[in-house]
């Protein structure tokens, strides 16, 4: 199954990124979780940092625009099929400078795809 990363995880039921990795993990996809909290989401380490993984498929983004600014060279190193910048996570620049290197670019809701079979 294809690997998702998801960036601003959280361990805040209530927030996004965490609702979206339980609806990853329920769909049958690998998922890597990054916040500023190390922790544990039903089974996922939440890392810190900017570990070396490799084989990411998707990137799907849960932070501002201000704050993608010292993650932009780690993800476009990763070199993911496709970047999700959820709502509150759009980026034009960003997404103008992924789609110039062949990066699929969304503004969109990972659990609206996932719960509509677009994901």
């Amino acid at each position: 199954m294809k690997t998702t990363l998801v960036i601003g995880a959280s361990q805040n039921p209530e927030r996004y990124s965490n609702k979206a990795i339980l609806s990853l993990i329920k769909h049958g996809f690998t998922v890597v979780a990054l916040g500023l909290k190390t922790g544990e989401i039903n089974g996922i380490k939440i890392l810190n940092n900017k570990p070396q993984i490799s084989n990411i498929d998707t990137v799907t983004l849960y932070i501002s625009s201000k704050n993608q600014i010292e993650w932009i060279d780690y993800i476009l190193d990763l070199n993911p099929k496709r970047i999700i910048f959820n709502p509150g996570a759009e980026n034009d620049a960003f997404f103008n400078k992924a789609s110039k290197r062949g990066i699929e670019c969304l503004n969109a809701c990972t659990l609206v795809m996932l719960s509509v079979g677009t994901y």
